[in-house]
């Protein structure tokens, strides 16, 4: 299917969740009727970071503008067949708040968890600190050893059903008049300050009021096609299901232990995931697994960390990608200040499917109405990259 026109208000490069969050939020802008086109290299999104995500939200940030995001997020989640017009078709979706712990085993990550803990509590968000003692006595399993302390939220935090939510961005986009093309950018058309035209890889070149950069992991290669820069490449993360002998017998909140690994809950089985030990940029389509790092790193941390779980069964694992931001690790969100219609939504770093509800809502606006109209959202502009300024977060998984 080819595109129907040769002129559009807004482009969209990237059809995945940021992709299709800024295309459906853009018909719910009272005001905006502009013409959208969505350009997908890759409508099966087998390789997208959107199709690997475990689909987790978290309240424990430290700073307040990833807060009030994921509230956001979580209010969406809750009420997300409102969000969609109150459809009868739209599926409920379930918010299984067994929230995030956060473990600490050194005195100074102890006190940085006390402290956001209390800019989250300020915010409203249910977060408290918890003792090695409290600890074991709400979650017996755990070895505690070398733990001092952790946060831990059972309000609006834990897992959510990812892949339905986009499903829904992008059905309901079309719904409401977005086109969708399965094709790919190959060139852009600068004039001085803006972006004229947006060449396809089939032939052609339409012509554009705005740019979105959506395209994850290829953001800088997107980025540069404006003649722009931005420091994003793409990270390997590992993603493990397995069975337990003896399973535990309440949820698992979603573990943060030191080490970096993480576990939580996944139905009748659990979930562990996290990074390798060498974490290089990889190649763009570089998915190839360390099979050895399952029986050499996860497992070994998963089993002192949970004794109950020397006895597991892996069931399934993928490889995934981050959409890595090697300055800051969190979200470059809105205009280039040299091309002021080129609008980024990228560099995630692992945060993305939870935010998506609100930076997509964000954009939308900054599109819409060249301002944000709800959640401030100027902390994430690209201008902080241009000046090598980093966005403080504290709470990078």
């Amino acid at each position: 299917m080819t595109h129907q026109h040769d002129s559009y208000d807004v482009v969209i490069i990237g059809g995945a969740i940021y992709g299709s969050s800024v295309a459906w939020w853009l018909t719910q802008m009272p005001g905006f009727d502009g013409r959208v086109l969505v350009v997908e290299k890759d409508p099966t999104y087998e390789f997208a970071g959107t199709s690997h995500t475990n689909s987790c939200i978290r309240q424990q940030f430290s700073n307040a503008v990833n807060i009030g995001v994921s509230q956001f997020g979580a209010e969406f989640i809750k009420n997300f067949r409102h969000f969609m017009g109150d459809d009868p078709d739209v599926p409920h979706l379930m918010l299984q708040s067994y929230g995030y712990m956060y473990m600490a085993d050194t005195p100074e990550f102890a006190q940085t968890l006390r402290d956001s803990q209390k800019v989250q509590a300020s915010l409203g968000a249910g977060t408290r600190f918890m003792t090695a003692d409290d600890i074991a006595a709400d979650y017996p399993f755990y070895m505690l050893d070398d733990i001092l302390g952790a946060n831990h939220n059972l309000i609006d935090e834990g897992y959510f059903d990812g892949g339905t939510m986009f499903d829904w961005f992008k059905r309901m986009a079309r719904k409401n008049g977005v086109e969708y093309v399965a094709d790919e950018v190959v060139g852009l058309t600068r004039a001085g300050n803006r972006i004229t035209g947006v060449t396809l890889k089939t032939g052609g070149t339409v012509t554009c009021g705005v740019v979105v950069n959506a395209t994850g992991t290829r953001g800088a290669l997107t980025a540069r096609m404006a003649g722009l820069d931005i420091p994003i490449e793409p990270r390997k993360r590992y993603t493990y299901i397995f069975d337990a002998a003896h399973p535990l017998d309440r949820d698992l909140p979603l573990t943060i232990d030191p080490s970096g690994v993480h576990m939580r809950t996944d139905g009748r089985y659990y979930l562990a995931g996290g990074p390798p030990d060498d974490d290089p940029a990889v190649a763009h389509d570089d998915f190839m697994a360390d099979h050895g790092l399952w029986e050499n790193k996860f497992w070994p941390i998963i089993a002192t960390r949970i004794p109950q779980f020397e006895k597991i069964r892996l069931i399934n694992m993928w490889v995934g990608h981050y959409d890595y931001n090697t300055l800051d690790q969190n979200a470059i969100v809105g205009p280039h200040p040299d091309v002021e219609n080129f609008m980024f939504v990228n560099g995630f770093s692992g945060h993305g499917l939870q935010q998506s509800p609100a930076l997509g809502r964000g954009l939308a606006e900054r599109i819409a109405y060249g301002e944000y109209r709800t959640l401030d959202l100027s902390p994430f502009y690209v201008d902080r990259v241009l000046r090598g300024e980093k966005f403080l977060e504290k709470a990078v998984i």
